[in-house]
């Protein structure tokens, strides 16, 4: 395995000193290690993968240097557009080091999201040329791959990948982690929410740990599941999925979202808003974390979140803390005319025994979609 430190010295020394992106489980720990050895302004967690490159465009504007974009793969088509648009050498030509994470490498077992990303990823860095060098555990020569990346992304003025496969680099523990204290996780939130809801009430809820636990707390209650959307990969676009179903369906609509995921796509808020779906209910889930990754942090807590909805148009926004309000809350949401946005601040972590879903993703749709016609 590669140690992180060793990967961070050699990138400094190559003068890469700066470093963006969106956390991915397969580089938690250089991530962590960059995250816990980086000031403030050497390392930013972006809402976006588009919105990373655009950060290391703006870095080499101001100081000539090119910077690293860790990115999982699954993110990739986030930044095809300003790679092409931005960043490519036949347009601004900037210089920048991609660091992808590669989920579903084909003949490893992964989550059915990742299956055809993974396969078609170095098709895709192909059809962009984007020079890319793929390394993993047994990688012995990671200075002269880098030195290799780097002299190319100088020289040519382009981007180019540094392919990551799993277990590459020597676990790490984040230091700078922030624990917070309040009375609720995400799972109990949410076993709080499912018990309240009516029986034909439409549930998407959001990528990663957040279904996984919804498709868990059904089979402890006994219900069917048929009425939930267990939104996989997309990250931060469960919102507007929801909102889909909220204008072409009478039945209520409940989206169990996350502070990241709406980060990352946080213009679709002004969307609900101006759309006036009387019977869509949003519920963030604010952890100030991307859970589902590894922990870091979101800027989640810094936002005032109903004050943002409120703005954008949602006819009422609340912020809860307490299972005590929680199930007053939504005892009443279910008779409140939408849209509205509940924020519920929540400490992040999970079981260490979390399932994930029996049914496919296919299965879980045609379930759903066979709920609403009949």
């Amino acid at each position: 395995m590669i140690a992180s430190k060793l990967f961070l010295d050699k990138l400094k020394a190559l003068d890469v000193n700066f470093y963006t992106g969106v956390p991915d489980s397969l580089l938690k720990d250089i991530g962590a290690y960059i995250a816990d050895h980086s000031t403030s302004s050497e390392h930013l967690i972006a809402a976006n993968e588009g919105a990373a490159v655009a950060l290391a465009t703006g870095y080499h504007l101001a100081t000539g240097k090119m910077g690293l974009v860790y990115l999982q793969n699954s993110g990739l088509g986030n930044a095809i557009n300003p790679l092409l648009s931005l960043a490519d050498k036949e347009v601004y030509s900037i210089p920048m080091l991609l660091m992808i994470g590669w989920r579903g490498e084909p003949g490893k077992k992964d989550e059915p999201q990742h299956v055809k990303q993974g396969r078609v990823q170095q098709a895709l860095l192909d059809a962009m040329e984007i020079p890319y060098r793929v390394i993993d555990a047994h990688t012995s020569s990671i200075d002269h791959i880098l030195e290799e990346l780097v002299s190319i992304a100088k020289q040519q003025g382009c981007p180019v990948a540094l392919v990551v496969k799993a277990e590459t680099f020597e676990p790490y523990t984040l230091q700078q982690d922030n624990r917070t204290d309040y009375p609720l996780n995400r799972e109990q939130a949410l076993a709080v929410i499912l018990r309240q809801l009516d029986a034909d009430a439409v549930v998407v809820s959001t990528t990663g740990k957040t279904s996984r636990e919804v498709f868990e707390i059904r089979k402890k209650l006994n219900h069917s599941g048929q009425t939930d959307f267990l939104t996989v990969g997309s990250m931060g676009h469960a919102a507007q999925i929801a909102l889909g179903l909220a204008a072409n369906t009478q039945k209520k609509v409940y989206c169990l979202d996350g502070d990241g995921a709406v980060l990352m796509h946080m213009g679709s808020l002004a969307i609900i808003g101006q759309s006036k779906a009387k019977n869509l209910h949003h519920i963030i889930l604010n952890n100030g974390a991307h859970d589902s990754v590894g922990g870091q942090p979101t800027v989640g807590f810094a936002l005032d979140f109903k004050a943002i909805a409120l703005a954008c148009g949602y006819k009422k926004a609340y912020s809860i803390t307490t299972a005590e309000e929680l199930q007053e809350h939504v005892a009443a949401l279910t008779q409140d005319e939408g849209p509205t946005l509940t924020e519920i601040k929540m400490n992040k972590g999970a079981r260490k025994d979390l399932g994930r879903p029996t049914s496919t993703p296919k299965e879980n749709k045609l379930k759903l979609m066979e709920f609403l016609r009949s």
